[in-house]
């Protein structure tokens, strides 16, 4: 059937009374009397909607890797989220082993969160992790302070008010703050990259999926970054 059919299918005009009763009947079953057209727009908007939150995705995948292809490649990364018990921790020991790889392991890679200090990854976060390939058994969360946020060259950050909150609290700018959600190679609708505290281990599958997806971008990023100043450094 085609859009336009699915859109206008249940309103079409009945041919006499009785079928404009059934028609009047059937449209407001399970919505609580609202036509049967409004529940179709309000699906076509909430498709349009996601339509246009995947061409900003783009656009902001796009300047996210400009920016970090025309900065200097960075001695120190500081991963964050809002506890340091599940995103941050993943995500930055994902970005040690990519570097790694990428011949750019002399890059110090940290995290920390906004809350309490000394508190262990959950179980089942720790069991997500290994399934990834990484160990979070032994971490302990590190609370973000001044000297943490002052000594990085990168800040990395799972949410637009953690950004903020980077900017304001310990003046840094905002290009050296990276939202990770933003270079996420699948067409996704949010930024934020969701916590998993207080909800099931599926949950923290998924996050950690495309915390790897986005870290892989980035190690790739940095990684060329190195590069290109060692073979600008031959050339001198």
């Amino acid at each position: 059937m085609m859009l336009h059919d699915r859109l206008t299918t249940p309103d079409d005009p009945p041919t006499d009374v009785q079928s404009r009763r059934r028609a009047r009947g059937r449209s407001g079953a399970g919505t609580g009397g609202l036509p049967r057209r409004r529940t179709w727009a309000a699906i076509l908007l909430e498709r349009l909607r996601r339509v246009a939150a995947r061409l900003r995705h783009n656009s902001r995948r796009k300047a996210a890797l400009a920016a970090l292809a025309a900065r200097r490649p960075p001695a120190c990364v500081l991963v964050l989220c809002s506890g340091n018990i599940f995103r941050s921790p993943f995500a930055a020991a994902v970005l040690r082993r990519e570097l790694k790889r990428r011949g750019a392991g002399a890059v110090r890679v940290e995290s920390a969160g906004f809350t309490a200090p000394g508190r262990a990854s959950p179980p089942h976060a720790v069991a997500a992790a290994a399934r990834h390939g990484i160990d979070l058994a032994g971490h302990s969360s590190q609370l973000l302070v001044a000297d943490l946020a002052r000594a990085a060259d990168l800040i990395v950050v799972m949410e637009d008010l953690q950004r903020r909150s980077v900017c304001e609290r310990f003046g840094r700018a905002a290009r050296d703050v990276l939202l990770l959600g933003d270079l996420d190679p699948l067409p996704v609708t949010s930024r934020a990259i969701e916590d998993p505290v207080e909800q099931g281990p599926e949950v923290c599958e998924r996050v950690y999926a495309r915390i790897e997806r986005c870290v892989g971008e980035l190690g790739r990023a940095l990684g060329s970054m190195r590069a290109r100043d060692g073979e600008v450094g031959r050339h001198a």
